[in-house]
């Protein structure tokens, strides 16, 4: 709802919470998923008409429903290695908050990774901060602090991030920061990983010379299937 009025985008009056998820379990009912794991996409467009100005801020909505494997996560830990992606940045502005069909640097930037050989790229804003992985959130472990990326920074508001960032508020042993993330920290840290909802957590083995380990991942990756059972 926050990204539709972002867009200037008419909100329906029967688009209420209720109605979205009464859609999507009719769309998994059709496609024979109701019971089993699946990912569900609901992507909202304004409907046509108009080029760069609308004729219309009236909007339809497209459900999309896909079968997976397992119904909790498990933790990859096979080498992952890292690096920064600096051709082009990201602006820092709600509209780089925003999960859009328009992913252009994401697409150059997985194919500058796979050329040279990275399992991903971190991303940086105009303003040379850390703003995110190619296909999800960062967090930044030191002792007992995490750090992510705030949205101001340009950040993508990922579902995950946010299911993350309420589990680790209610757990005293770790202090959670949303702070500007400089590239010289990424070195500085114990452990680093992205957070997606395909893979729950990827911890990172390795950015340019720094080697990582995985022990926090593991543990939140339990309490995220633990919240997700529970759910």
């Amino acid at each position: 709802m926050a990204s539709m009025r972002i867009m200037r985008m008419d909100i329906p009056m029967n688009f209420t919470m209720e109605f979205i998820e009464e859609q999507i379990l009719k769309t998994l009912q059709a496609n024979q998923l109701l019971q089993k794991a699946a990912r569900v996409k609901f992507m909202v467009h304004r409907k046509e008409g108009g080029l760069y100005t609308p004729k219309t801020n009236a909007v339809e909505f497209v459900i999309s429903v896909k079968s997976i494997d397992n119904h909790t996560y498990s933790l990859d830990d096979a080498f992952y290695e890292v690096d920064l992606f600096k051709d082009f940045y990201i602006s820092p502005s709600l509209l780089s908050t925003l999960k859009t069909n328009n992913k252009a640097i994401n697409v150059v930037g997985s194919i500058y990774a796979k050329e040279n050989k990275l399992h991903n790229c971190f991303l940086l804003n105009t303003n040379k901060q850390v703003v995110e992985a190619l296909n999800g959130n960062i967090f930044l472990v030191k002792d007992a602090i995490i750090k992510t990326p705030k949205i101001s920074d340009g950040c993508l508001k990922g579902v995950m991030r946010t299911q993350l960032l309420r589990i680790l508020k209610a757990l005293p042993e770790y202090s959670i920061i949303e702070e500007s993330v400089s590239p010289f920290e990424l070195q500085k840290a114990d452990e680093i990983f992205i957070t997606n909802v395909i893979t729950g957590i990827q911890p990172v083995s390795k950015y340019r010379k720094k080697v990582y380990s995985n022990q926090v991942s593991k543990i939140l990756l339990e309490k995220i299937n633990e919240t997700t059972q529970n759910n």
